[in-house]
């Protein structure tokens, strides 16, 4: 009898002291967020005033493809968004091999001049384990840090560069959720390449990224793709291949832009999705 009270007493001095772990760990991180958000406000930039609004006159010149896009998410006159503040659920695939998908939690606030965001997310692992993920891009420089419990850091061996530069593609590739981003005014220059099309780029700074746009029937962005963004192979990171794709287009705020999106590496032996979402909350500044 004394035994199994030891063993109970036992199991409950570890509960207590994972629970403590991960209230500290929650706190902790919490206050990381609150920083790096101050961070990306710190750096907004005022939108010219000449460009507070769309003009419809602005995409007369855009490839057939592009010009169709803009008609049928947009309205002539639709105020530009400055930011945005989402919330998503859906799962994440933890292995790079095998199908391990986990639930997850985010929300994510974007700043369209300068280009960023902070995404803060949670993947429940197992019952009081989690993993917290904060994935940035700020004033040019990208974050990624990945903490068991908040507490425990996992740190990648991508350079500092290679970072930033697939942070930003990230936030190039998400600007169907707040898309007058997309717009000519907004700094992007595309390019034909077919009827369903066109490729399209954007600089920041010293930071650029083109980005192949796939278009459906109904005039929608049905997918985007980038040749080269940096991927964790083992210990090594590897430019490949990157898709993302996006579907149930609803309206908001009087645009019409994607609710789900699923995000893919495209390797030489097939396609490897590892996140699939959905909107949950969806908020403008303009």
């Amino acid at each position: 009898m004394t035994l199994i009270v030891w063993v109970l007493l036992t199991m409950l001095s570890v509960a207590v002291m994972l629970i403590a772990l991960a209230a500290y760990g929650t706190a902790r991180w919490a206050g990381k967020t609150r920083g790096l958000l101050a961070r990306l406000e710190s750096f907004r930039v005022p939108a010219p005033s000449t460009t507070l609004r769309y003009n419809a006159l602005e995409i007369e010149d855009l490839p057939a493809p592009v010009a169709r896009y803009f008609r049928t998410v947009l309205k002539d006159g639709q105020r530009i968004i400055t930011a945005a503040s989402v919330e998503h659920a859906g799962s994440f695939n933890l292995s790079a091999t095998d199908e391990k998908w986990k639930p997850f939690t985010s929300a994510q606030r974007v700043i369209t001049r300068r280009p960023g965001f902070v995404w803060n997310a949670h993947i429940a692992m197992a019952p009081g384990i989690g993993v917290y993920i904060h994935d940035a891009y700020l004033n040019g420089e990208g974050i990624l840090v990945p903490a068991i419990l908040g507490l425990f850091t996992m740190k990648g061996n991508i350079s500092a560069h290679d970072l930033a530069e697939a942070e930003f593609m990230r936030f190039f590739a998400e600007a169907a959720w707040y898309p007058t981003a997309l717009l000519p005014s907004q700094g992007v220059r595309w390019q034909a390449v077919d009827a369903n099309s066109a490729s399209a780029t954007l600089a920041d700074g010293t930071i650029s990224a083109t980005m192949l746009v796939n278009f459906n029937q109904a005039g929608l962005i049905e997918s985007v793709r980038f040749e080269a963004r940096a991927a964790t192979v083992g210990k090594m990171v590897v430019p490949t291949p990157w898709e993302g794709r996006w579907s149930d287009y609803q309206q908001c705020n009087g645009m019409l832009v994607p609710q789900s999106g699923e995000a893919a590496w495209l390797h030489s032996e097939g396609r490897k999705p590892y996140w699939r979402g959905s909107i949950t909350a969806l908020r403008y500044e303009f």
